[in-house]
This record gives structure tokens, sequence and C-alpha cells, in this order.
């Protein structure tokens, strides 16, 4: 999602690189206080981003789309800002717009399909994905999200192919192996579920929502024992996973999966 805002990178250095070529015609050479201004208001969105101070990259971003509101990386940039507190309908306007501007750029396709899933707009999510797919066939974040969106439909066998892909794809991609794992236990096939929740424990120690589902599959399996020592560490970690409703709204795990762990978190 964050390479869109590469562009915003080439237009401080060449101020009109991700404009179109009219557009960039159109306009006069910038000062230096121009300049100076936009590369200050871009290190604020950046420094405040990274900060989770994200209404303050709101800010920014829309400052710097008030001096340059043809560039599609700032309004995708300030939809990101807005996604991130929970405003997906301002989000969803942002990147329409910077679609409008862009129509050939897959990040924010992406970045809309994200936020639609947040609204439980699945089919719509699924269509921006699908585009995604289109413009970058080797995108394993569209067929990480693709998966999620179907998972929000129940489809979880269809779910199960997407993640898998996102995975084999990019086998640094936890997250994309976490889901597929996760489906897989909503399907039953729960031993090859437990089989890849070990294999991403033992390779990244410190995934809390590994270990959680660990906990939660071992629980419900008889293997108390290795369950609870694997939640001592998840609450080391993140301590979100005692709340079932974040887990089952915001992490979004499979019913299957959130009944095994309010199963454990009822009688441990």
């Amino acid at each position: 999602m964050l390479r869109f805002l590469l562009a915003l990178l080439l237009l401080i250095m060449t101020w009109t690189g991700s404009l179109l070529p009219a557009q960039a015609q159109a306009m006069e050479t910038p000062s230096a206080a121009e300049i100076e201004t936009v590369e200050t208001l871009r290190d604020q969105a950046f420094t405040a981003t990274n900060e989770g101070k994200f209404a303050i990259a709101e800010e920014s971003w829309t400052k710097l789309i008030e001096q340059l509101p043809d560039n599609p990386a700032l309004w995708s940039n300030r939809g990101n800002s807005r996604v991130s507190q929970n405003k997906l309908e301002e989000a969803i306007a942002d990147y329409n717009k910077a679609i409008e501007l862009a129509p050939d750029a897959p990040d924010p396709y992406l970045n809309r399909g994200t936020a639609l899933e947040g609204l439980g707009r699945w089919e719509e999510a699924i269509a921006d994905y699908n585009r995604v797919l289109e413009l970058e066939p080797q995108d394993p974040a569209a067929y990480n999200n693709r998966g999620n969106a179907k998972a929000g439909l129940g489809q979880w066998e269809e779910a199960i192919a997407d993640y898998r892909t996102a995975a084999d794809m990019a086998p640094q991609y936890a997250f994309a192996r976490a889901n597929y794992a996760i489906a897989l236990y909503q399907v039953g096939e729960t031993e090859e579920a437990i089989r890849t929740m070990r294999n991403l424990v033992r390779k990244y120690p410190r995934f809390a929502d590994m270990r959680a589902a660990l906990t939660a599959a071992l629980w419900v399996n008889g293997q108390q024992g290795e369950a609870e020592s694997n939640w001592v560490a998840t609450i080391g970690l993140d301590s979100r996973y005692k709340n079932l409703d974040w887990v089952a709204h915001t992490r979004r795990w499979s019913p299957a999966l959130v009944d095994a762990l309010e199963k454990f978190l009822t009688l441990s």
C-alpha cells in the first residue's frame, strides 16, 4: 500500500514528475520557498504517520493537496491517514480522486479495497483487488486482501486459494500464511492449520497472532499445556487477544477459531 508514496518523493525531486504532461507544461517553475514548503509538509506527514499521529498526518496531506491538487499520490496518502482513523467514507472519496487522476496506478485500488472491506462491502472490495491484479498480476497483497474479502463473504475455499497464492508468491509475507492457517481451521483442516501455525511461531517467535491462534486450536485439540504456554507469550506481546470482539471484527479471525478462543478464555 505504501508504494504510492514513492510518487510523492519523485514529486519533490522534479515537482511535476507525477503529473500529467499537459499539467506539467502548464505549471510555472516553483520558487525555492514553495519547494521548501512542500518538503516540510511531506516530512511532517511521514513523521506523523510513523508516530501513529494520523490526524496530524491528514492535516499535512490536506495542505499538500491544496498546493498540488492534481497529484494522485497526495490523495491516496491522505486516504491512508483517514483509514487509520476509521474515516472510511472520507478515505474512499480520496481514493476515488486518486483513481480519477491515475486510473492505471494499482495502489489506490488496493487501498480503496481495504476501506471497502472495513464497511463490509465485500464484492466492491473484490472488484478493486481484481483490478490491481489486472495491473500487477504478481501482487501478493492483492491476493491476500482478496482472500480477506472472500472470507467476509464466507467463501472459505476461495479465500484459502488466494492466501496460499499470496504466501507462496512472497514467502516472507507472514500474515498471508497466517490467514491461510486461520481459513484452513474454518473448513476443518485442523491438522494442517496447526502445523502451519506452529511453523510460523517457530520462524517468528514474537508473532502474537499465531501464538494466540495456536493457543485456541491446541486447547480445543486437548493439548492444554502447550496452549497455555503459547497464551502466556501471546499476552506478553499483545493483550488485545483477550478481547473476542476485537479478534472477531477487527483482526477478523474465522468464526471457528474465534469459537475455539472463546472456549479457552472461558475454561482456562
